[in-house]
């Protein structure tokens, strides 16, 4: 992440989701591994979180990506422009938030998800289903021991609780990812490596 903006609405979704939840600065490092600074950074606006931060939170505070993101939209018309839209990286991911969708009883979050070369991207599961749509290039994405080879216009769904990958398979990948939740589907620990 990257604008002033964008950090003090992590900051603040973090501190009240951190509350809500009863749980100290000092708790949340422990069942995170996330190092009290780093947190105490991150709920001051002065933090510059990675994936794996995002995820981790996520993950530990039983919550959708997009709750430590987004703010609540005002007016009913949305126009999300994506150079304004700050970055979440890792060693082979970039991911853009661009929206988050409120169903009845399903949170939707839509990236723009840019997976470069190189580089495998391990996560370690977290909650919810992923969808993923290819625009550009070839991706090999879902389990680490039998990963689907996507290409453009090719659209794969799993659950993402297990492990999966995203990799590249000749050159950059320009994708979209769309994070599903279902109501109260949020489980701890879950992260990308």
């Amino acid at each position: 992440m990257q604008s002033k903006q964008a950090g003090q609405v992590l900051a603040a979704n973090l501190r009240a989701i951190r509350e809500q939840a009863g749980m100290s600065l000092s708790e949340l490092a422990r069942r995170s591994g996330i190092a009290k600074g780093t947190l105490s950074q991150l709920e001051s606006g002065q933090g510059n979180p990675t994936i794996d931060t995002v995820f981790t939170l996520s993950g530990t505070l039983g919550v959708p990506v997009s709750d430590l993101l987004t703010a609540t939209p005002r007016t009913e018309v949305v126009l999300v422009r994506g150079a304004d839209v700050d970055v979440l990286s890792s060693n082979a991911v970039d991911l853009r938030m661009l929206r988050r969708l409120d169903l009845t009883a399903t949170v939707v979050e839509v990236y723009d998800q840019r997976v470069r070369p190189g580089e495998v991207q391990r996560s370690t599961g977290h909650p919810g289903r992923e969808h993923v749509l290819v625009t550009e290039g070839v991706l090999r994405v879902g389990p680490p021991e039998a990963p689907y080879e996507v290409g453009p216009g090719d659209y794969v769904s799993f659950p993402a609780a297990g492990p999966h990958i995203y990799e590249t398979v000749d050159g950059p990948v320009t994708s979209v990812l769309l994070l599903e939740y279902a109501a109260g589907d949020a489980r701890p620990h879950a992260h990308w490596d």
